[in-house]
C-alpha cells in the first residue's frame, strides 16, 4: 500500500461520522435482501465481486451521478470516470466524506476497500495506478452503483 492510499484511512478515522444515525444502517439483512437484486446484495453486504466487464455502467458516459446502489447516496461525478482497463467502473476521486475505508486481508497483499458512508455498502477497493490528478484508482463493482443523469 502506497502513501497516497494509505493516507484515506487516517482520514476517514477522523472525521465524525455524520451517518451513525442512519436508518440505512439499522435495515436487517432480510430488508436488505427483500431492496437489492441478488447480486448486489452480495456485493454490497457480503463484499462480493461482479464478474468484470458486466456492468452497463462501463459503457455508461453521460453528465450525471454515480450513487450507492442501496441507498442512493451520491458517489462519485460522472466528469471523474475513466477507462481503467480493469472491467470496473473506475473513478479517480469522490465526492468528499461520501466513502469510509478498511484495510481488507482477503487476499496476499492488503488492499484499502472503500464503501458508501451512510449503509456501509461495499463499493470496491481503492488503488494508487490512477491517472491524474490524483493518481489514485477507485475500483467499483457496478452492481453496487447507480447512475442518476443530470
Amino acid at each position: 500500500m502506497t502513501a497516497a492510499v494509505a493516507a484515506l484511512a487516517p482520514a476517514a478515522a477522523l472525521a465524525a461520522d455524520k451517518y451513525a444515525a442512519s436508518p440505512w444502517r439499522k435495515l436487517s439483512a432480510a430488508e436488505w435482501k427483500k431492496r437489492l437484486s441478488p447480486a448486489a446484495y452480495d456485493v454490497l453486504r457480503h463484499e462480493g465481486t461482479e464478474r468484470p466487464g458486466s456492468s452497463p455502467l462501463l459503457r455508461e458516459h453521460r453528465k450525471g451521478t454515480f450513487a450507492c446502489a442501496g441507498c442512493g447516496l451520491a458517489l462519485f461525478k460522472s466528469d471523474w470516470k475513466f477507462e481503467s482497463g480493469t472491467g470496473w467502473p473506475s473513478f479517480y476521486t469522490a465526492i468528499p466524506g461520501a466513502l469510509g475505508t478498511k484495510t481488507d486481508h482477503l487476499l496476499v497483499v492488503p488492499r484499502t476497500e472503500y464503501h458508501c458512508a451512510r449503509c456501509l455498502g461495499h463499493q470496491g477497493h481503492v488503488f494508487d495506478d490512477g491517472p491524474k490528478p490524483t493518481g489514485l484508482r477507485y475500483c467499483n463493482d457496478g452492481v453496487a452503483l447507480k447512475f442518476v443523469p443530470a
